[in-house]
């Protein structure tokens, strides 16, 4: 096996590693806290929850509804306004989200979370694996579940959906957030995260859905030239220590989309909601309870 096979497959292991363990750290939020103007029943950056709220994703009832010839599995919690959550790359939703994270979100939201085609509990079908058609999923999970439009979060390839959801479909998304986003896999910054997916497409063991994610992944044309028309209110989140979607990409996209968040979270790695659930939590209830966006992005 060659040096660079054997550095990805090192790396891949330290990643699976870090997504069993956990660590907290405090944000460090690009955004001035004089520019930030909360709704009076939001929970403070600051201020910890005690107990931590949680859920149990394994104890919720999982449902269905059939979505452009698929039939999609998703689970609910909380409620209020509807947040959908969109998966990473080669996830389900029975292991992706750390549960205190989604029961902070829950203390003020609908969360949805499902699985992807071909993933976990939802089935598939011929169609041609794309970007475009997993964010024609999502659109159409939002009005088989009865809604006009939702919140958004994905993370990691979930970011990549949700950028490509408010691209095609923008009268679905209320406010967007990107955590450990990028938006092409094929640029330098994203290298090993590309080799990882690469190797993934060509894994025998892996099953037919991480092949038919990886594929979308490999043939996506990015959404750089899309990235300055959005007008939605987003929030872009990542940690300082991402070595699958570095900081200086979530730089990037921050300024091109005009009015966003860009918050980054101090040694945290790819995915940092799993092992710092209460930060990203309030984080992302803070932003989401906003009236308004921020009248300017720092990067």
């Amino acid at each position: 096996m060659t040096k660079p096979m054997l550095l990805i497959l090192a790396v891949a292991v330290t990643f699976c590693f870090v997504l069993a363990a956990g660590c907290t750290t405090s944000p460090v939020n690009d955004q001035g806290s004089e520019n930030r103007q909360s709704c009076q029943d939001s929970i403070s950056p600051c201020q910890k929850l005690s107990p931590v709220p949680g859920v149990s994703i394994n104890g919720t009832p999982i449902q269905y509804a059939d979505v452009n010839g698929v039939r999609l599995a998703y689970r609910e919690f909380g409620s209020g306004e509807p947040l959908l959550m969109l998966n990473g790359f080669g996830a389900t939703m029975d292991s992706f989200y750390n549960e205190s994270f989604l029961g902070i979100l829950a203390t003020r939201y609908h969360v949805y979370i499902y699985d992807h085609r071909g993933m976990g509990y939802s089935s598939d079908n011929n169609a041609t694996p794309t970007m475009s058609l997993y964010a024609d999923d999502a659109a159409g999970l939002m009005s088989a579940l009865g809604y006009d439009s939702m919140n958004v979060y994905g993370a990691s390839m979930g970011s990549s959906i949700g950028q490509q959801l408010v691209i095609d479909h923008p009268g679905n998304v209320r406010k967007l957030i990107l955590e450990s986003a990028t938006y092409d896999v094929r640029i330098p910054e994203t290298k090993l995260l590309f080799d990882l997916i690469r190797l993934a497409a060509l894994d025998p063991s892996q099953t037919a859905g991480v092949h038919r994610e990886a594929e979308a992944n490999l043939v996506w044309n990015g959404t750089w030239n899309g990235l300055s028309g959005i007008n939605k209110s987003v929030m872009l989140v990542v940690g300082t220590n991402d070595l699958f979607t570095p900081q200086a990409v979530s730089v990037q996209m921050a300024g091109q989309i005009n009015g966003s968040w860009l918050v980054r979270f101090k040694d945290e790695p790819h995915v940092g909601s799993r092992f710092a659930p209460v930060e990203y939590g309030e984080a992302a209830l803070d932003f989401l309870c906003m009236n308004e966006s921020p009248p300017y992005a720092t990067v």
